[in-house]
């Protein structure tokens, strides 16, 4: 019920010109051909975990179908399993004088997958908007493909108990 009264007045405010586009988080394809087949107004985007360990390969390909952007959250796996440290990942790095995580970028952006890097660093800032200048070539892609373990490294948002212990821990934070 909620999230219908939700959908009802973003399409309001988008119909009024009030907004230029809405957006979903964590949709699986499921849920997304759902929202797009039985609302009017179609989501400009959906903000996924997506990074080379969870590359969301079907996921993309359906949004495509329903003319919906992917967009990365967590590119970098938050630096879990170790992927930063992954030799396939380190050893394509050193080919094109970058970092792992501008591989990782630009592997993004190649699949057409929006990406958001989060940092406070400057010098951070500065590495994740240099990756225009190189492209990977479609072996390197490719491995970088065969990283994925087709699931998430944090949450399973399928698990009712998985949500609702997130949802205790950004309470602990203060977060809600």
């Amino acid at each position: 019920m909620i999230l219908m009264w939700c959908v009802e007045s973003v399409s309001k405010l988008y119909k009024e010109g009030r907004i230029k586009a809405i957006g979903v988080s964590n949709f699986y394809a499921d849920k997304l051909v759902d929202f797009c087949l039985n609302n009017t107004i179609k989501p400009a985007i959906n903000q996924v975990e997506c990074h080379p360990l969870y590359a969301r390969f079907e996921s993309q390909k359906i949004a495509k179908e329903y003319s919906v952007i992917l967009q990365s959250w967590a590119s970098f796996g938050k630096g879990s399993s170790d992927v930063l440290n992954n030799p396939i990942l380190v050893q394509i790095a050193k080919t094109h004088h970058k970092s792992v995580t501008q591989v990782i970028l630009r592997w993004l952006i190649q699949r057409g997958v929006v990406v958001i890097p989060k940092t406070t660093h400057k010098q951070r800032m500065i590495e994740n908007i240099a990756v225009f200048d190189f492209a990977l070539n479609e072996a390197e892609m490719s491995k970088i493909a065969q990283l994925d373990r087709g699931k998430s490294l944090f949450i399973d948002l399928n698990d009712p108990k998985s949500v609702q212990s997130m949802r205790n821990e950004f309470q602990d934070e203060d977060f809600l």
